[in-house]
């Protein structure tokens, strides 16, 4: 079992390094084709790619946080996240095959 932190961002990985969180491998992007079952994906991805993580049997966490409309397209430093609620939280990704929109 690998346990991945997936970001590109200075804030979120400095913020997971404060709670000294297991993790076996930090990236800023994810292959999915590296990751096996019963692995642990942590970070923030597209749906695309959670739902490919959760076929092969990883378990998916995102970062979770509500933040301001003022916020949004800037970088938010680890105490930014920390201020906005910022969790880890499991989800289980889906994608449905069939006819698109």
């Amino acid at each position: 079992m690998t346990r991945w932190f997936v970001s590109r961002h200075n804030g979120a990985i400095e913020w997971a390094k404060r709670r000294k969180l297991p993790v076996d491998r930090w990236v800023t992007h994810l292959d999915a084709d590296e990751i096996r079952n019963g692995d642990i994906v942590m970070g923030t991805l597209p749906l695309g790619s959670a739902a490919d993580i959760c076929n092969r049997g990883a378990a998916f966490y995102t970062l979770d946080f509500q933040t301001a409309e003022m916020q949004r397209g800037r970088e938010l430093t680890a105490d930014d996240l920390s201020a906005a609620g910022a969790a880890l939280q499991r989800y289980t990704v889906t994608k449905e095959h069939g006819d698109v929109l």
